[in-house]
């Protein structure tokens, strides 16, 4: 099995030590989030690896050779995040790039340079942010960390709930083909000069035609090749007909409880609840997000 941590919230960023204290429990809780009195409980013991996303990796570093420790057969990979965007659209993380890109070398150096993947995504497009303004942005962050990491992962912004709620201050224009012409043969050409390769997963606009490689966030012949994980691993079922290349994971977030507020973020749709669901949260819980309760149905979950 393979954890996500995750695509439903930034757990290295904020709940770092519940997941460290879960891996010292031996396991964790996460709701299913159509029908939230099942829960899925996952033990360690059945885990091959965990892939950590995040916009900042910092608060997880202390505990990553803890968690090695205990658990050592456990491969890591770490999808990290560094966007263009200032406070306008990413109002508590626009701050933290530079360490990012710190942590981006340390995690290369200690782990490999295949272990580390740079998202840069969502891309999204208005008179402030151009694809002019991508493009120098783009190659300044590859100057910077380009030859610390393997491959690029980039998207484009898609409108859900709460992109429609910002739209006021996001302001965004459509992407025309020259866009992406000139978007996916600018990233491709920066960043094979830094021996990475590029792609895009679950897009319409792959931008293969422009330059950009085949590849998914987590691929199964990364999974196998890469980290060495088991044959009989399956693709990814929860996004049909997106053409999404990943391996099926279990993403142990949930949503709306990440604090960051990112202007673009699919997974805070209910700003009401979001302040209440991070104030349920405890570090000492087994579900990130509140407690179990009497009528809960724990099933265990091994792939």
């Amino acid at each position: 099995m393979i954890l996500f941590v995750s695509g439903r919230t930034d757990i290295p960023a904020y709940y770092a030590k519940w997941f460290y204290n879960r891996v010292q429990a031996g396991f964790v809780d996460t709701r299913n989030p159509f029908n939230r009195h099942l829960v899925s409980r996952i033990y360690f013991s059945d885990v091959e690896a965990i892939l950590f996303c995040t916009k900042r990796i910092h608060p997880l570093l202390e505990y990553l050779p803890a968690i090695h420790e205990k658990y050592p057969s456990i491969q890591f990979v770490f999808h990290l995040t560094i966007t263009p965007y200032h406070e306008d659209i990413e109002p508590l993380m626009a701050k933290h790039k530079k360490e990012m890109i710190e942590d981006i070398g340390f995690l290369s150096t200690t782990y490999g340079r295949e272990r580390v993947f740079l998202r840069y995504d969502p891309i999204l497009l208005n008179d402030r942010y151009t694809t002019l303004y991508h493009k120098k942005a783009f190659a300044h962050l590859m100057d910077l960390c380009g030859d610390q990491v393997r491959y690029v992962v980039t998207s484009f912004v898609d409108v859900y709930k709460n992109t429609r709620r910002n739209m006021n201050v996001l302001r965004l224009n459509e992407f025309s083909e020259q866009d992406y012409q000139t978007i996916g043969q600018s990233f491709s050409s920066i960043a094979h000069a830094h021996g990475a390769e590029i792609f895009t997963c679950a897009e319409k606009h792959d931008l293969k035609a422009y330059g950009f490689d085949s590849g998914a966030c987590l691929g199964i012949s990364y999974a196998q090749e890469i980290l060495g994980l088991s044959k009989d691993l399956k693709k990814q079922t929860t996004r049909p007909g997106t053409g999404c290349g990943c391996v099926r994971m279990a993403d142990i977030g949930d949503y709306n409880c990440c604090p960051s507020r990112c202007l673009y973020c699919y997974a805070n749709y209910d700003a009401d609840s979001m302040g209440r669901n991070v104030a349920k949260h405890s570090d000492e819980s087994t579900l990130l997000i509140g407690q179990l309760k009497d009528d809960d149905r724990i099933v265990r979950r091994q792939k």
